[in-house]
């Protein structure tokens, strides 16, 4: 099971490869939304902005988020440490339900280009 160490070191490095992309997909992650990602098997929510690129998480705290993100995710550790590492996809994960992502239409036609 993954640490939210490695959890945490996951969305930087998510974070890091936002903020290399060019044309549609730079567009797409330069978008200004709040974000959560609740790891669900260590019950522990990471909050902050997707800003300029890149995702600034500004607090973590145990149990499901406290406010309702522009752009929410939940999955769990390991699924989130596979996802940023490549090793599995975005697609069939959130198709399986692996992943969930909830967010309004709009933010949803555009995260589509990053992911």
């Amino acid at each position: 099971m993954a640490t939210i160490e490695e959890c945490r070191a996951a969305l930087d490095k998510l974070s890091d490869s936002m903020g290399g992309t060019e044309g549609d997909v730079r567009a797409a992650a330069s978008m200004e939304r709040s974000v959560s990602c609740h790891v669900t098997d260590l019950d522990v929510t990471f909050a902050g902005r997707l800003a300029g690129g890149r995702i600034e998480v500004r607090e973590t705290h145990p149990g499901p988020p406290r406010e309702k993100a522009q752009i929410r995710l939940a999955m769990t550790g390991d699924d989130l440490v596979a996802l940023v590492g490549g090793e599995l996809h975005f697609a069939r994960a959130w198709t399986s339900g692996r992943v969930r992502l909830e967010a309004g239409l709009r933010d949803l036609f555009q995260l589509r280009k990053l992911l």
